[in-house]
């Protein structure tokens, strides 16, 4: 007979320790192949609109998630939604596929730092388990008893005390209570008391029905005295029935009676309140159990009158006043009424990662030292299971960079990075082995100092067993990959081949390479001399005291380009564009800012205007696109209406929208595809078969401009719009803007759903820089170089000079090396994240920062520059 492990060798098939790609052509991919190493940390890099994203999301993800959905039942696929197979010959050695990105979707607003990480499951066990429950009024410790702790503690009455074991029925209800009586008496009981005195229940009173009553059942009387246990634990048994967990022993004690009450549930003997058992639920603000009855878990009120009559207390991100009930919390009066190690559980959640830490660790110590005396053994073996999967996620964020953030944050108020960083660290937490990790540029938000301590993350979970493929700018990341892949040369149609494949030296060697350019240090931004702005005039705001800012003064320069630096959490956005955005709005606009957080502003009279360009999505729905958010397809509707074509037909511009019942095709309602029901297979999006992707109906699309459509404008990439355009000034501006910006790759019809935060937020800037003749208008602009390839930065640094040029002001939030170095001016918050930071650390040029040694700011710009 074989030995088993002979035939196990002898059936095995060759397992491939890489990813192989044969054949992608997603999007501008131009048939690849490529071979990934598995369990390595790989780089995918390129510059803007490469082919980065089609290559590492809409093929390899795209693919992993479809074998997933695929390997369901039948019955099961139904209900999911399905991604279509990406264009691609083969895809071998794929293993599971997880997408970290920083696109948040729709998440709840229920939902915090603590539920995303599950944190907070772990935490409601823990309380649940290990917690020490108080009343709810007076505040004292309550403890569940056990039939058994009940009649210890009667007989601790002392020997031959008098008793009389009762059940409390009803209390303080109004009514006639008829039926009550007539209930005790049927389940054996032949007294009662009613509001203190003894009665016959054969014969029960008369009770007012508008008047409160307590009745309570006589249950038994006795004398305590040896022997007597089995009567006493019979009678205690039928109260606690009776009284629905509760019973009350009243005792003679000089004279008079003196109550006891007791229940096998939680109960306070003085408040004589009774509550119920601690389940995990008890803590959690999503369940009817646990959440604020005020504001249903929320933590704050939308309701009208409501918001007038607490609106002295204005939450200051959502607008909406706390409740006043949970100050906040979410959770029920019993819920923060546990504590563990004297902090209820809104009170740990409400401290930064980094201080929940600390103080959890404390609490490890003193466990496994043994101080922890008063616990009992289920809290204990509660701490033990608990407590290292917390503490371990906690450490995994603090790695991650986001230690400032509190744990019970919204999860919706965080920044696309540190939502994946948290996302990054949960994980991590979860340790999966042999898995595809995908992620898109985890450094967004991180200053350089901080990037050190992610790319520690990024190596454990390789380390852990895992591929992880990192879409990424960084250079300092690739210089920590184990392989990087560089796509290019260009963006779009100029892009989608694989320019180089290998580690930081290869890459560095091959002359194709712009990457391998930066790498090598070989092409650096220009330094050009920059002037000196410390006398021209400026902004002043002075008193900042939002968020973590510590009564901060800063003074920005008039007409120059400023940069406002310094780690993840330091205070630049609430410094920035939550108080000197809305106080110089507020001057402008002549309106009252005495809710605003600062004490004086001064300057703001030198600026026309505030434009802030952030990273939001450029519109709701997928029919937006860099056309119609620009406002450019008004001016080429018109084109296309003064065509003879269009007067001969009595065409005018609203017949050139896909918006219009005129113009587009109702087959697809101007989309371009249509959604398949397959039944039990995944639904397919086709093409639309009337106007196969063109959006239009075949009346519309007879009217031609130079030999074009308006379907064939729509699928233009925007550089070939700028030449085709260049007799039509309007046209050819917003085009030339979007070009300057490094968005010629885009098509102008490109869904905005399709669009990364980056490239929204520069059509944002495009559009702002296309009106002409614009002078004395504040921009700011929040981490513009998220998405862009160094050479893309060098681009973004001289438009942005070319705007201050023009007497403008411009301050960016950015953690670039490049782009800070071009800057007039630079201002370093810090030193700390959350509480430790919120102050001006330096203000000053480039070149002076260098020469601060305390600087991280500096000590990273001296590493790049050095």
């Amino acid at each position: 007979m074989q030995d088993v492990k002979t035939i196990s060798k002898k059936c095995e098939l060759p397992i491939s320790n890489s990813i192989q790609v044969r054949g992608a052509r997603v999007h501008n991919l131009k048939n690849i192949d490529l071979e990934i190493p598995r369990d390595s940390l790989v780089v995918i890099t390129g510059v803007s609109g490469s082919g980065k994203s089609s290559l590492a999301f809409d093929t390899l993800f795209a693919e992993g998630q479809r074998r997933y959905l695929e390997s369901l039942s039948t019955h099961t696929r139904q209900y999911l939604k399905q991604l279509e197979r990406p264009d691609v010959d083969s895809i071998t050695g794929l293993p599971p596929t997880i997408c970290v990105d920083q696109k948040a979707g729709s998440i709840s607003r229920r939902s915090t730092v603590a539920t995303t990480t599950d944190i907070y499951d772990y935490l409601r066990l823990l309380y649940a388990r290990a917690g020490q429950m108080h009343c709810t009024q007076c505040g004292k410790s309550v403890s569940r008893q056990s039939p058994r702790d009940i009649i210890e503690q009667i007989f601790n009455l002392g020997d031959r005390r008098k008793i009389i074991v009762l059940a409390p029925v009803v209390r303080g209800r109004k009514g006639a209570h008829r039926e009550v009586f007539e209930n005790i008496q049927k389940l054996g009981c032949v007294r009662a008391r009613v509001d203190g005195e003894i009665v016959d229940i054969s014969e029960p009173p008369e009770l007012k029905k508008a008047k409160a009553h307590t009745i309570e059942a006589v249950v038994d009387r006795i004398i305590l005295k040896e022997g007597i246990t089995p009567r006493l634990q019979e009678s205690i048994d039928l109260a606690l029935k009776l009284g629905d967990e509760t019973c009350l022993v009243s005792h003679e004690e000089s004279g008079t009676w003196v109550d006891t009450l007791f229940s096998t549930r939680f109960s306070c003997p003085d408040c004589q309140i009774s509550f119920p058992p601690l389940e995990p639920r008890t803590f959690s603000f999503n369940s009817p159990y646990g959440a604020c009855p005020k504001c249903s878990g929320l933590g704050r009120l939308n309701v009208e009158e409501e918001l007038a009559e607490y609106c002295t207390k204005q939450d200051e991100q959502q607008g909406m006043p706390v409740c006043p009930e949970c100050c906040g919390s979410r959770l029920a009066p019993v819920a923060l009424a546990v504590t563990l190690f004297e902090k209820n559980i809104h009170e740990l959640t409400s401290q930064t990662i980094e201080e929940a830490y600390c103080f959890l660790s404390e609490v490890e110590q003193r466990l496994d030292s043994g101080t922890l005396q008063t616990l009992t053994a289920i809290a204990k073996a509660s701490i033990d299971l608990t407590l290292p999967a917390i503490l371990s996620r906690l450490q995994f964020l603090i790695k991650s960079g986001v230690d400032y953030v509190a744990l019970d944050r919204p999860t919706h108020t965080l920044s696309g990075g540190e939502y994946q960083r948290v996302r990054l660290a949960n994980c991590l937490g979860a340790g999966l082995i042999g898995a595809c990790y995908i992620l898109d540029e985890p450094t967004v938000g991180l200053h350089p100092a901080d990037t050190k301590r992610l790319l520690s993350v990024l190596k454990d979970l390789r380390n852990q067993g895992n591929s992880v493929l990192v879409v990424e700018h960084d250079l300092e990341v690739m210089d920590q990959a184990d392989l990087i892949i560089d796509i290019g040369p260009g963006a779009g149609d100029e892009g989608g081949e694989i320019v180089a494949v290998g580690t930081v030296q290869q890459i560095q060697n091959e002359k194709r390479s712009l990457t391998g350019h930066y790498l090598s240090k070989r092409q650096k931004l220009d330094q050009r001399r920059k002037p000196d702005v410390s006398s021209q005039p400026s902004i002043q705001l002075s008193g900042a005291s939002l968020h973590n800012l510590k009564n901060v003064t800063v003074e920005i320069p008039i007409g120059a380009l400023t940069c406002i630096t310094g780690v993840s959490g330091s205070g630049k956005s609430s410094l920035i564009t939550q108080t000197l955005a809305p106080a110089v709005k507020a001057v402008l606009n002549r309106q009252s800012s005495e809710s605003l957080f600062y004490d004086s502003l001064q300057g703001a009279e030198e600026i026309n205007r505030v434009i802030e360009v952030d990273q939001s999505p450029i519109g709701r729905s997928g029919r937006s696109n860099p056309a119609t958010y620009s406002g450019v397809w008004d001016e080429i509707r018109k084109v296309f209406a003064k065509t003879r074509e269009a007067k001969l037909r009595g065409y005018n511009a609203r017949r050139f929208s896909f918006n219009s019942t005129e113009g587009r095709c109702e087959e697809c309602v101007g989309q371009g595809w249509q959604r398949v029901s397959m039944k039990f297979l995944p639904e397919t999006y086709v093409l639309c078969n009337s106007c196969n992707g063109k959006r239009f109906n075949r009346q519309t699309l007879a009217v031609r401009y130079r030999g074009k459509t308006v379907a064939d404008v729509l699928s233009m990439k925007i550089r070939e719009g700028l030449e085709f355009f260049e007799n039509i000034p309007k046209v050819k501006s917003v085009m030339q803007t979007f070009s300057d910006l490094g968005l010629g790759y885009l098509t102008l019809g490109q869904s905005s759903l399709s669009l990364s935060g980056g490239e929204s937020q520069r059509i944002k800037l495009s559009k702002e820089l296309s009106k002409r003749n614009q002078s004395k208008i504040l921009f700011i602009l929040d981490e513009p170089t998220t998405g862009l390839h160094p050479a893309d930065v060098a681009h973004l640094s001289k438009l942005l000079q070319d705007i201050v040029s023009q007497d403008n002001t411009v301050i960016v939030i950015e953690h670039n090396c490049d782009l800070i170095a071009a800057c007039d001016w630079v201002i370093d918050m810090g030193p700390g994240g959350g509480k430790s930071g919120g102050e001006i650390l330096f203000a000053g040029t480039p070149q002076e920062i260098l020469r601060e040694e305390t600087s991280k700011t500096g000590i990273a710009l001296k590493e790049l520059f050095s």
